[in-house]
């Protein structure tokens, strides 16, 4: 069995619930990512933000990227996928919920995260092409 675990990347940085969006966005320029888990002063996640939550929910609806909090856009809906999951649980998840991006968790913390590149990497094209297609679905 494949597990979550054996097609996850690790070493996922969070950004606190706390933390500005202006500094979440120059994070993802450093870490190369389009995404950013939040994480609450106990170490749990939150949530997650995109840059396009970035785009769209803040700068273009008027918002100073240096007074909001990452947690401000969090919406409280997390998605996730224990670390022990099948890896076809973890596709049905993002299936599911239209999501590209899937954290694991152990023992209720952030161990790694699920991505596309992940995807690509891990499975065989009929199925990358067949789990891609469903996540991209309009409903």
């Amino acid at each position: 069995m494949t597990t979550a675990r054996d097609i996850m990347h690790f070493g996922v940085e969070c950004v606190s619930e706390n933390e500005t969006i202006d500094v979440a966005a120059k994070m993802m320029r450093e870490l190369d990512v389009g995404s950013l888990p939040v994480c609450g002063s106990d170490d749990r996640l939150k949530g997650i933000i995109t840059d396009r939550d970035i785009v769209l929910r803040c700068v273009a609806a008027g918002h100073d990227p240096a007074r909001v909090r990452c947690g401000d856009l969090t919406d409280g809906t997390l998605v996730w996928v224990n670390c022990d999951a099948d890896v076809d649980d973890a596709l049905m998840a993002m299936r599911e919920n239209q999501i590209r991006r899937l954290p694991v968790m152990e023992d209720h913390r952030l161990v790694g995260m699920i991505s596309e590149a992940d995807l690509a990497a891990h499975l065989p094209d009929e199925k990358l092409a067949m789990t891609v297609g469903q996540i991209y679905a309009q409903n």
